[in-house]
């Protein structure tokens, strides 16, 4: 039985990290553009053979705050390395994430909308696919991304998370955030970098509201102990452990999925198989 779902890619940074490829804050995966584009391209491609069709570009935090005043020449080639290595009929997701940390809701800024709006502004500028306003724990925070990102006219998708623990966002919080979202012209939304094992609740409040948007996931391997990634040893078995997972949310109406922290090209090989046989 064929299950109909748009497949997104898996996480940069961890994959840059599995690699070899040092990946330090502030920068994170944006780090790998200049210090090893090589690799990242090889990730990019690893994962559209898997048979992702979106991939996200490492402007995650190509930001000034970040970046420095290098910022938006990283965002440009991080966006052009994406493009690059995939397939030409692929769509490439520009990332615009919280200023400051995602599991730091407290951290938000007063006023983001100044630098979410230089972001989006020069992806938009670099061609991107589609703006993923992804991670976001603040939601205050998330519908200004999200506006910035709506007026360039590129096509806007929300990423909510409640964290790594599940407890900076309730589902309902989550799911009234993506109703807003939506108003504000959003046209898809997703619960992102959760643990797998506790990513329903938040994809079945958002169902819950019928926002006539498509609905998406892509979680996080959980803690290492549960066996679904990062240096798991059996990495098949813990693509199926997430698929587990991953069916249960289409189950509840997610018509998007793919990977976040912790999983891998296996986990995205995983759903394609999942939605092809």
């Amino acid at each position: 039985m064929r299950v109909s779902f748009l497949l997104l890619d898996g996480p940069v940074g961890t994959e840059l990290a599995r690699r070899g490829v040092a990946t330090p804050a502030p920068m994170w995966s944006a780090s790998a553009i200049d210090a090893a584009p090589d690799v990242l391209a090889a990730v990019h491609h690893d994962y559209a053979q898997a048979g992702a069709t979106v991939h996200t570009a490492a402007t995650f935090r190509t930001t000034p705050r970040a970046s420095g005043a290098a910022w938006e020449r990283l965002a440009r080639r991080a966006v052009d390395i994406a493009r690059a290595s995939i397939d030409p009929a692929h769509r490439v997701a520009g990332s615009i994430a919280p200023l400051e940390d995602c599991y730091r809701p407290d951290r938000s800024p007063s006023d983001p909308r100044p630098e979410h709006r230089m972001l989006a502004r020069a992806l938009a500028s670099a061609g991107v696919d589609l703006l993923l306003c992804e991670t976001f724990p603040h939601v205050a925070e998330a519908l200004v991304a999200v506006e910035e990102a709506v007026a360039t006219g590129v096509p806007t998708w929300l990423a909510l998370t409640a964290g790594p623990d599940a407890d900076l966002l309730t589902p309902a919080q989550i799911a009234e955030g993506a109703r807003e979202a939506v108003r504000r012209g959003a046209r898809a939304v997703l619960v992102d970098c959760v643990p797998a094992d506790r990513t329903l609740p938040y994809v079945e409040a958002i169902a819950r509201l019928d926002l006539g948007v498509p609905l998406g996931a892509y979680a996080n391997a959980g803690r290492e102990a549960d066996g679904i990634g990062w240096r798991s040893n059996d990495p098949e078995r813990g693509a199926q452990r997430y698929l587990a997972h991953a069916r249960r949310w289409i189950e509840a109406g997610a018509t998007i999925v793919g990977g976040c922290c912790g999983t891998s090209v296996a986990h995205v090989a995983a759903l394609r198989a999942e939605r092809d046989r």
